[in-house]
Order: structure tokens, then sequence, then C-alpha cells
């Protein structure tokens, strides 16, 4: 692969992602994971990685690839959002990850040797993408077509990459199934429901450090006050849908409120909290 399809192929990928996120007919669909999952991106790098005749190549344009397709992304989302440019605050993690891929593409271009050592440099890949598949077929199994194209991508990423750069049979079986059999041990063993988000208090009391929470059903939600002063905010962390009242004591003052987890019509946990008797 030349540098200029790599740039061009950086811009593509930028300009498909940014509409992806800015068209308001992609919310909440697959298409719009491309601007905050990895997924997609995975699949990006390693094409690049297979077409590349030395790791060193391979980690440079790799690494050029994202410098220029994740900062052009919120350039473009730029005039489209009512943060302006304060959007580029979202782009830290993805700047980390990018430096982070030097290392890993280097590391990465070896999968093209196609043995037992391929294998276990897919291994996070495969592991990653089979959590990403059992997940979206669970959420479209309860809302489709909500997450099926992202599910049938992951999987199929999983499908090619052990088909391309592996020859034993074993390789391909094990591959397979050893991510998959972990996913699932794990979706038996973890809470059906696990979210965790921070809240603005709905009536925007000024709370002192000296503030406690009190929460009636402490067994399946907890919360914890996460910053005090003007901007009170909480962090609510659950482990099912439903809902629950809850105090929060600061000196003489008393405040009460209800929590609430539900799904939304797109199949996502949210966290809605109410003032009690309209405060």
């Amino acid at each position: 692969m030349n540098w200029l399809t790599v740039i061009l192929f950086a811009a593509g990928t930028a300009v498909l992602t940014a509409v992806f996120l800015i068209v308001p007919i992609f919310e909440n669909t697959s298409f719009e994971r491309m601007g905050v999952t990895f997924e997609a991106w995975i699949f990006f790098a390693i094409i690049i990685m297979a077409n590349c005749k030395t790791p060193l190549d391979s980690a440079v344009k790799t690494f050029v690839f994202f410098l220029i397709s994740q900062p052009l992304i919120y350039l473009l989302q730029v005039p489209f959002s009512s943060m302006g440019w304060g959007l580029f605050g979202y782009y830290r993690i993805w700047f980390i990850w990018t430096i982070a891929t030097f290392p890993m593409a280097f590391v990465g271009w070896y999968i093209k040797r196609k043995n037992w050592i391929s294998l276990l440099i897919l291994a996070p890949i495969l592991f990653s993408l089979t959590n990403d598949y059992i997940g979206g077929f669970q959420h479209a199994w309860k809302h489709f077509p909500y997450m099926i194209v992202m599910a049938v991508f992951c999987l199929g990423q999983v499908l090619i990459y052990l088909y391309t750069f592996t020859e034993n049979v074993w390789q391909k079986i094990l591959g397979f199934v050893i991510p998959l059999a972990a996913i699932i041990i794990m979706l038996l063993v973890r809470p059906s429901v696990d979210i965790s988000g921070t809240e603005f208090l709905p009536d925007n009391p000024i709370l002192t450090e000296s503030a406690t929470v009190v929460v009636e059903d402490g067994e399946n939600i907890s919360i914890s006050i996460e910053s005090t002063g003007q901007d009170s905010v909480i962090r609510v962390q659950a482990k099912k849908l439903g809902s629950t009242g809850f105090v929060i004591q600061d000196g003489d003052n008393e405040y009460r409120y209800t929590v609430e987890i539900y799904e939304d019509d797109a199949g996502y946990n949210q966290i809605r909290i109410t003032p009690e008797n309209g405060q």
C-alpha cells in the first residue's frame, strides 16, 4: 500500500464516519458506532498491515492513517455540533490510541506469517470482536434491526481473519471457539444489567463536601457524589432495571429523589433522576 492510498483511505474513512455521526438518521445505529467504538477501525488497520512490506512500514502507515483520520472526523463535525471546537475534547482518547497504533501495527504485521504466533497476535482482536458480535446479536434479538449490521460485520471479521491469517485447521477452530466460550461464560456470571454513569441533579442543589447519600435499594443500585458546588454531580451504578428512592443529606438540608434505570426504544440502558414531590 503506497502513501497516496493511505492518505486517501484516511480521508475517505474520516468523511464517511463524520456523515454517520452528523446525519440524524444514523443515530443509535450500527453505522454511528464507527465514530465511537473500535470494530471498524480494527478492520481498517488490518487492511493496512496486511498490505505493507515490513513491520516498520506497517507501523508508520497505520500511525499516519489514524493521525489523519481521527482529528479530521472531529474537524468535519465542528460546524454541525453545539459544542463547536469543544468537541475536540473527546479526541484525547483517540490520540492516545493513535500513538499506540505504532507498536501495535509493528507487531500486528506478523499475522501475515500464518502460524501460531499469528493466532496469538490476533487473540485480543478475536476476543473483542466476539464480545461485540454476541452483544450485537443479543441486542438485535430484542430490538431488531438495531445492531444487526454491527453484529454481522464483527462476526464476518472473525471468520475472515481466521481464514486469511491461519493455515492449520486447529488454529481456525481454537481461534473461533475459545473467545466464544469465554464470552458466553462471562455473560453467564456477570449481571444482566451493568450500567455506570454520571448525572446532574435536576433541581441543581449546591452540595457541600459533607453531603452523604442513602439509597433505598442499596443492593442493586449504588449512588455516590461525584462533585459538589455549583455543578453537583452524582455517579449511579446499577445491576438491574427498575427505580428506587434516594436521599442526600447535607447538614440541615435534605434532598429526596427517585432514580430510574430503564431501557429506551433503541435498547440502550438509561438513567433518569426526578426530584420527589416536584422539588
